[in-house]
């Protein structure tokens, strides 16, 4: 599958944690005028830890996006499938393609995030349920995305001759995003469905274990593992010199620390050591970075990033 993305390519993460739409709206559009490929929201109703604090919900939120940008991609890092049923999801996906002109990147995964399931009364199985329920759920997606009327009968979720009409513009569908790193299951799901699967933050580190376990799950489904993009979502802390660095840097332990082992994870410093940490990341295999920036994504560091990172990772 093809969505005409570069061999390597960065899209910002932004999980709209205390921001308005205008703000929203800024970053994405400077996104999209300093070259980046996408933009992905994060599917939750607080962000863990701030539940006073505003948190646009994901839906809305791009398609908002798709009517006030022209290029730039628009992805959800990722979607709890348990959420919504997937086939309301492949109807709200459709029209988004629709609406953006073909930039959707569908973003799925199983859910995690407890205290959100209780407090708006879902539901929270066990883990491998939740996996097996999203495997079932992009099975759904993918036939209403191809199939004139499809049918279907699984454990968890059922369709009955369903139509969804308009299809997707782009063919045979958007590309299906799975992110997770379980290795036994969730791998084997990411085997079987996705176009791309993108490595959690904190495990960035075990990147090359993770691949060598998807690469077993290809074979056992019969999949040519190089059909599957490599995506990561990257922690990065810019700054445009050595002093603005370290003013970055502590802002990022501040709202971040709790957050992820910055120290660990963390790809950091002047524009120079930053494409140095990226491009070493690119020799293991990633082809598309997701970032979410320590200083939460000022337009100006979009741009610095988009002036002194990204052509040098062409």
């Amino acid at each position: 599958m093809s969505d005409d993305r570069p061999e390597v390519a960065c899209g910002l993460f932004f999980p709209q944690i205390g921001v308005d739409f205008p703000g929203l709206l800024e970053r994405a559009r400077a996104c999209e005028e300093s070259g980046f490929h996408s933009i992905w929201l994060a599917d939750h109703m607080w962000a863990r830890g701030l539940p006073d604090v505003d948190h646009l919900e994901i839906w809305t939120a791009l398609s908002a996006l798709a009517a006030c940008t022209s290029r730039l991609r628009l992805g959800s890092l990722v979607l709890c499938n348990a959420y919504r049923n997937p086939a309301l999801v492949a109807k709200m996906a459709a029209t988004l393609d629709q609406i953006s002109g073909g930039r959707l990147e569908l973003g799925m995964g199983a859910g995690w995030m407890q205290e959100e399931y209780r407090g708006y009364g879902y539901t929270f199985p066990p883990l491998r349920t939740r996996i097996e329920q999203l495997d079932e759920g992009v099975e759904v997606v993918r036939r209403l995305f191809t199939e004139a009327r499809a049918t279907f009968q699984g454990k968890y979720y059922a369709l009955d001759d369903a139509a969804n009409n308009p299809k997707p513009v782009q063919r045979p569908y958007p590309p299906i995003t799975i992110g997770g790193s379980g290795e036994r299951v969730l791998l084997r799901v990411v085997a079987k469905h996705a176009d791309r699967w993108n490595c959690p933050m904190n495990a960035g580190a075990e990147i090359a274990h993770k691949l060598a376990a998807l690469r077993a799950h290809c074979a056992a489904v019969g999949r040519d593992p190089a059909t599957i993009t490599v995506g990561e979502q990257v922690l990065v802390v810019l700054g445009k010199d050595e002093a603005d660095f370290k003013q970055r840097w502590a802002m990022a332990k501040q709202h971040l620390g709790t957050f992820a082992d910055l120290d660990a994870v963390a790809v950091r410093g002047t524009p120079e050591r930053v494409v140095a940490g990226l491009q070493a990341k690119i020799e293991s295999g990633v082809r598309l970075f997701t970032l979410m920036f320590g200083d939460l994504a000022p337009v100006e560091t979009i741009r610095l990033f988009g002036e002194r990172v990204l052509p040098a990772l062409a």
